[in-house]
């Protein structure tokens, strides 16, 4: 039997663990990817006294990627929630991010809602919150390349499944240029 961090790698394979990458990456990307604590928070504190919002890019009922619905082990052509969003400081985007869960999971949830509030602000006040093994990509998020070149422009991607009361929500999140140019990140 294969052991499950290696049958997800070989399903998503431009997805690899994050510990499989950590060679590859800087210290202080590391603790940008590698981090499992809020990145609204984390964002918000980098920021200083920069503004953070939340852009809404686009919430919808869609159809997920194939890899995503193997991510949240549901059928590939079943219609799910899809919300993708920019997260900015002083309006300028410094992280895209995608979520997605299964359509029949959101009953009573409340995400329709959301708006330009940011995912996390919901999601770590969860007590049962329960987060899956990150991923990590260098691949450019397919979701926003046709509406903007700099909101493509990512350095690194991760992503995980959360868990909260039968709700499986993956997130995906994608590092900008913009961001590693304000803080003085390295290029990797």
């Amino acid at each position: 039997m294969i052991a499950p961090i290696f049958r997800q790698a070989s399903l998503f394979p431009h997805w690899l663990p994050v510990a499989a990458a950590r060679p590859a990456m800087s210290a202080s990307w590391w603790q940008w990817v590698a981090s499992t604590d809020s990145l609204t928070t984390r964002l918000t504190v980098a920021g200083g006294a920069k503004a953070f919002r939340v852009r809404l890019l686009r919430q919808t009922i869609g159809l997920p990627r194939r890899d995503e619905a193997l991510a949240l082990g549901i059928a590939p052509r079943r219609n799910a929630w899809l919300r993708e969003v920019a997260l900015c400081l002083d309006d300028t985007p410094w992280v895209v991010a995608r979520s997605v869960a299964p359509l029949s999971q959101l009953q009573g949830k409340g995400l329709e809602g959301l708006g330009e509030r940011s995912l996390g602000s919901w999601l770590f006040q969860q007590p049962d919150l329960v987060r899956g093994p990150l991923y990590v990509t260098r691949h450019r998020p397919r979701f926003v390349t046709e509406q903007s070149a700099s909101l493509s422009d990512s350095v690194w991607g991760r992503r995980s499944v959360f868990q909260h009361s039968g709700l499986s929500l993956l997130v995906q999140e994608y590092f900008l240029s913009a961001m590693a140019d304000d803080l003085g990140l390295p290029s990797r």
